[in-house]
C-alpha cells in the first residue's frame, strides 16, 4: 500500500486517517481528493508530511481514474460524504449527490482503472455509519453485520444506497472491497455542527446548549484515533466482500454526554490558566456551572432513538477494540480544541 488515495481527507474522519497513517506508515503516500465544501479544510492535514490534497469532486471520473493511473494507487478509501443529518432534512439533494452518485463514479473510475485495466491488487474501502440500521429501541441487541438495513433520514438512507452499490460492485464485477459501518465519531478536526465540539463552544461563549426533544436519545461513542486503528485493520485483515462494525464501546444517552461536557469545561477553568481571560462569557469563568445553558429544544424529525454496535465480528476477525474510554477522550477532544483555537474559530465565526 506505498500509495492510498484517500477522498474526503481534508474532512474531519478522513483528515485524522491520513494523520494516522502519516504516523504509522511513514514510507507511504498518500493523496487526498477532497472538494474542499464547507466541511472540508486544508489546515486540517497541512502539517501531514507525506499528503498530497488534489482539490476536485469525486463525481468527477475522469479525474479519478487519472489518479489511479499516474500515481500507481492500489488503495481507494472513501471517506466523501455529506454527513449532517439536520442538513439532509433541509436538503436532502446534495447528500443523494455526494453520497450516491459520488461513490458509484468512484466505483466506476475504480473498476475502470483495476478490472477493466491493469488488473492490479486493489483494494476499495468505503466508510459507512451504523444509522443505515435504523433505530434501536431500549432492550434490542446491537447492530451487528446482519441486521436489516432500514435508514430513517436522508442521510442515512443515502449512505444506504452507497453501501450497496459497494457491494454489488464486488459481486457483479469482483471489485476487492471492504465497508466498515461505525457510530458516532468525535475527536480532533470535527466541524463544529456535531454536538461534542458545538457543545464545547457554546459553553466556551456562553451560548444555549440545545438539547433535542428529551435528550434520552442513544449513541454509542467512538474517538477517530480508535477508529483510524479499525480502518487500518479492514484494510490489512479485512475479507473482500464483507462488512465491519466499528463502534467505541460508550453507549450513553445524549444527557450524559452533555453533562460530561459541562463538566470537563468547568474542570477546564480550574486547570488551564488564563482561560476565564480567553472566554470571559462562559459560565465557567464567573465562578458558575456550564450546566446552566442547557436548554430543551422541539425534537428533531424522525430523530433515531438508540444505536449501539456489536463488534464482535471485528474483533475476532481484525483483532480490533477501542482503546479510549469517553472519559478519557474527551478530556483529550476539548484539550485540543483550547490549544487549536486558530483551527475552529473561523468555522464557529
Amino acid at each position: 500500500m506505498a500509495n492510498l488515495l484517500v477522498t474526503g481527507g481534508a474532512g474531519f474522519i478522513g483528515g485524522n486517517f491520513v494523520h494516522y497513517w502519516n504516523a504509522h506508515h511513514p514510507d507511504d503516500h498518500v493523496i487526498v481528493l477532497d472538494a474542499l465544501t464547507y466541511a472540508g479544510n486544508r489546515s486540517t492535514i497541512e502539517h501531514a508530511p507525506f499528503a498530497e490534497l488534489v482539490v476536485g469532486d469525486i463525481r468527477d471520473q475522469e479525474l479519478v481514474e487519472k489518479l489511479l493511473r499516474e500515481r500507481d494507487i492500489s488503495t481507494l478509501v472513501h471517506f466523501a460524504a455529506e454527513s449532517h443529518v439536520d442538513r439532509s432534512i433541509t436538503g436532502p439533494d446534495a447528500f443523494i449527490d455526494t453520497n450516491i452518485l459520488g461513490t458509484n463514479s468512484l466505483l466506476k473510475a475504480a473498476r475502470a482503472v483495476w478490472l477493466d485495466g491493469d488488473g492490479k491488487d486493489h483494494r476499495f474501502h468505503h466508510i459507512s455509519t451504523d444509522e443505515v440500521y435504523g433505530s434501536l429501541g431500549n432492550d434490542d441487541p446491537a447492530f451487528s453485520e446482519t441486521t436489516p438495513y432500514a435508514p430513517n433520514s436522508p442521510y442515512s438512507a443515502s449512505k444506504a444506497a452507497s453501501d450497496h452499490l459497494v457491494r454489488a460492485y464486488h459481486h457483479t464485477y469482483g471489485l476487492n472491497v471492504t465497508t466498515s459501518n461505525c457510530s458516532n465519531n468525535y475527536g480532533p478536526y470535527q466541524y463544529p455542527e456535531k454536538l461534542i465540539p458545538l457543545f464545547f463552544l457554546n459553553a466556551l461563549s456562553g451560548k444555549n446548549l440545545p438539547i433535542y426533544g428529551d435528550g434520552m436519545n442513544v449513541r454509542d461513542w467512538l474517538h477517530v484515533e480508535d477508529h483510524c486503528r479499525g480502518i487500518e485493520a479492514c484494510l490489512e485483515k479485512g475479507v473482500p466482500g464483507e462488512t465491519y462494525n466499528i463502534g467505541g464501546g460508550a453507549e450513553l444517552p445524549n444527557l450524559e454526554v452533555i453533562a460530561a461536557i459541562c463538566r470537563e469545561v468547568d474542570l477546564a477553568f480550574e486547570e488551564v490558566e488564563g482561560l476565564g481571560e480567553r472566554y470571559p462569557d462562559a459560565p465557567a469563568a464567573k465562578g458558575q456551572k456550564s450546566e446552566t445553558l442547557k436548554t430543551f429544544v422541539t425534537d428533531r424529525a424522525g430523530h433515531d432513538r438508540r444505536y449501539a454496535i456489536d463488534e464482535t465480528k471485528a474483533r475476532g476477525e481484525l483483532g480490533y477494540a477501542a482503546t479510549r474510554s469517553f472519559d478519557e477522550g474527551l478530556r483529550q477532544t476539548l484539550r485540543w480544541y483550547l490549544e487549536n483555537e486558530q483551527w475552529w474559530r473561523p468555522l464557529a465565526a
